[in-house]
């Protein structure tokens, strides 16, 4: 395999330090590194690079408010849903039950990141 695992999701914003805390304290990521431009927080598996964009660049702006296509895996997702939604975080809605066994709920950082919560199916083993 020349391919290894995911090393870093990168989420772009338009000021790092508007959505600093939403990462760090709201979501509660480890944060490993910060600088004026660069946020990263731990994940367990790959890094969460939040970076700065200007909007107003023609190939920058477009990353910035976006479905990232992220999927943070929750135990349980009702309990995480009450909790993050108590520490102020704003989801697109109530999590739902997917046909596939799981279940999902986006949540929607300072910039308009979409971020997605995932129970995966319980296992029948």
């Amino acid at each position: 395999m020349i391919l290894g695992p995911i090393w870093a999701i990168r989420v772009f914003v338009p000021d790092v330090a508007a959505v600093r805390s939403f990462y760090r304290d709201q979501l509660g990521l480890p944060e490993a590194f910060a600088d004026e431009t660069v946020l990263v927080y731990n994940t367990g598996t790959a890094d969460l690079i939040v970076e700065e964009a200007d909007p107003e660049d023609e190939e920058e702006g477009p990353m910035i408010g976006r479905f990232v296509g992220v999927s943070f895996t929750v135990v349980d997702i009702d309990a995480a849903y009450e909790s993050l939604s108590a520490r102020g975080v704003q989801f697109e809605a109530a999590p739902e039950k997917q046909a596939w066994g799981g279940a999902l709920a986006h949540v929607r950082d300072p910039a308009g990141n979409v971020l997605t919560l995932v129970e995966p199916p319980q296992s029948s083993g």
